[in-house]
C-alpha cells in the first residue's frame, strides 16, 4: 500500500499540529522534510521515539517541530508512522502537509488510518467503529461505553458465542459430510442447549442497543403542548439560555425550535414543537402538522401542562396524539394554585413529574424518570454494548438464524437444514467483527471517520 498522510488535529489555530505519515516509506519521507538537532538520521530512529529538530522546505526552515516514531507492527496503523508535531497554526501545518506530500506520500482518505488499522488486523471493526464513538463521545457515559467496545468488550461477547457456534458446526459437518464414517451421533439435546446459550446471549447483547444509542447519539424528545402553556420557557430553562422567543401571545412558536442540552449525563436532542390547536392560521396549521410528525419520530415526547389552569379540550387532543409513545407528562407552574385535572392526566399518561420552568425546580427528578424510561440506571457500560444500526442488524440476524436452527431441529428436520441457518447465524457475526464482510460495508463505515483518524 502507498504512504499516506494527514493532519491529524482540527484546522484551527492552537498550541500545537500533528501531521500524521503512515506506510512502508513513512520515515524516509520524514527524512525529507525533517532534520533532527542530533543529526540522527530518521531512518534509524527506534520506535516509540522522538527527536526535536526543524522542519525544513528546500533547505529553509518551515518551523521547529518534534518527530515521533512508531515501527511496524507496534503502531496505530500495524505500518510505520512518523508524527511531526508543530506550532498550531493552519497555514504552518498545511505548508508541511504539501512538503511532506512532495517528498513521496499520498493524502489519506476519511478514516484511512484506522482502516489500515483494521485490514493490519490492530483492531475489530466494532473496535475501529468505538473509536469514532470515542471522538464524537458528548458525555461521561458515552466516553465509557466507547472505550469498553475499543478495548475489545463487545469483540469478546460476540467470539465467545462465535466459538460455540463453531463447535456446533464442526461437529455437524463432521456427520453430515461423512455419513459412512464411525462418528458419533450428534445429540440433538447438546445442540439444543448450545442454541439456547447462543440465542440467550444474543438476546441480552440487541437489549443494549436502545441505551446504547442513546447514551451515544441522546434522545431525540419532543416537547409537547398546548399553545403558551410554557414550552419555551422550559426548553431556555434547561438550555440556560434563551432559544425560544417567550411572549404572552398564543401561538408564537409557529415551527419546530430544535436544540440540544445536557441533564446530568443524558443529551436531550429537544425539539419545542408549535401548539397544536385547531387553527385557521395557514403558518400555524403547518407548524401543528410538523409537530405531530415529530411526535411520531420522537424516542420520547414530554408534555407540558399548566398547573395554573383547568384541563381544556386541546389538552385532551394532546393527550390522544401522544397516547401509545414514550411520554412523560410534565406538571409546569407548580409554583402557582393548582386548577388542573391532574388525575386525568395521570390516568393517561403515568405519573406526572412535577417542576416550574421559570425557577428551574424539578429538572433531578426528570432526568430520573428519563433514565428509568430508558433502563440507563442498571447498564453496564463495561460489558460491551452495541450502538449503531450495522452491529444491530447484524445481531439481529445472527439471532433470526439460530432461533430458526433450533426451530427446524426441535421438528426433526435433516441436519442439512440446521447447519445452513446455523452457518447464517455464525457468518452475521463474523460481519459483525469485520473478520468476513464486504469492501462496501468497510468502506461505509470508514466514511464517517474524518481526514487523519
Amino acid at each position: 500500500m502507498s504512504t499516506i498522510a494527514a493532519i491529524s488535529t482540527p484546522l484551527a489555530e492552537g498550541g500545537i499540529a500533528v501531521i500524521r505519515i503512515s506506510g512502508e516509506n513513512a520515515l524516509d519521507i520524514a527524512s525529507k522534510v525533517f532534520e533532527p538537532m542530533s543529526k540522527k538520521p530518521v531512518n534509524t530512529m527506534f520506535g516509540y521515539t522522538c527527536a526535536y529538530g526543524k522542519v525544513i522546505s528546500a533547505n529553509s526552515v518551515i518551523d521547529d517541530g518534534v518527530l515521533t516514531v512508531f515501527r511496524a507492527p507496534k503502531s496505530y496503523t500495524g505500518e510505520n508512522i512518523a508524527e511531526i508535531s508543530c506550532h498550531g497554526g493552519v497555514f504552518i501545518a498545511k505548508k508541511i502537509l504539501r512538503e511532506v506530500l512532495s517528498a513521496g506520500a499520498v493524502p489519506a482518505e476519511a478514516g484511512e488510518f484506522t482502516k489500515r488499522a483494521f485490514l493490519n488486523g490492530k483492531l475489530s471493526l466494532t473496535e475501529a467503529e468505538a473509536v469514532m464513538d470515542i471522538i464524537s463521545s458528548n458525555g461521561e457515559q458515552a466516553l465509557r461505553a466507547a472505550n469498553a467496545v475499543k478495548d475489545g468488550a463487545l469483540y469478546r461477547r460476540i467470539s465467545s458465542v462465535s466459538e460455540k457456534i463453531m463447535h456446533a458446526l464442526g461437529e455437524l459437518s463432521a456427520w453430515v459430510d461423512y455419513p459412512d464414517e464411525d462418528i458419533a451421533e450428534v445429540d440433538s439435546d447438546s445442540l439444543t442447549t448450545i442454541l439456547d446459550d447462543c440465542c440467550r446471549e444474543l438476546e441480552e447483547i440487541l437489549s443494549t442497543y436502545d441505551s446504547g444509542r442513546i447514551i451515544r447519539d441522546g434522545i431525540d424528545t419532543a416537547l409537547v403542548g398546548k399553545a403558551n402553556v410554557g414550552k419555551s420557557t422550559l426548553m431556555n430553562a434547561l438550555l440556560g439560555y434563551e432559544r425560544s422567543i417567550v411572549t404572552d401571545i398564543e401561538g408564537t412558536t409557529r415551527d419546530v425550535v430544535e436544540d440540544s442540552l445536557r441533564l446530568g449525563d443524558i443529551v436531550l436532542k429537544l425539539s419545542d414543537t408549535a401548539g397544536i390547536r385547531k387553527t385557521t392560521d395557514t403558518v400555524e396549521a403547518i407548524g401543528v402538522e410538523r409537530s405531530k410528525k415529530k411526535i411520531s419520530e420522537a424516542d420520547m415526547v414530554l408534555v407540558l401542562f399548566d398547573n395554573s389552569s383547568e384541563l381544556t379540550d386541546e389538552d385532551r387532543e394532546i393527550i390522544d396524539e401522544v397516547r401509545g409513545t414514550r411520554a412523560i407528562a410534565i406538571i409546569n407552574k407548580t409554583d402557582m394554585e393548582n386548577r388542573l385535572d391532574i388525575n386525568y392526566i395521570e390516568e393517561n399518561l403515568g405519573k406526572g413529574v412535577y417542576i416550574s420552568a421559570k425557577n428551574g425546580e424539578g429538572t433531578d427528578i426528570l432526568r430520573k424518570r428519563i433514565e428509568e424510561m430508558f433502563h440507563m440506571e442498571h447498564l453496564d457500560l463495561s460489558a460491551g454494548i452495541i450502538a449503531n444500526e450495522r452491529q444491530k442488524l447484524c445481531v439481529d440476524k445472527a439471532l433470526s438464524s439460530l432461533r430458526e436452527a433450533r426451530e427446524v431441529l426441535t421438528l426433526g428436520m435433516t441436519l442439512d437444514a440446521v447447519t445452513v441457518l446455523i452457518d447464517e447465524g455464525e457468518q452475521a457475526l463474523l460481519e459483525l467483527t469485520g473478520e468476513k464482510v464486504t469492501d462496501a460495508v468497510v468502506d461505509e463505515v470508514f466514511s464517517k471517520f474524518c481526514v487523519g483518524k
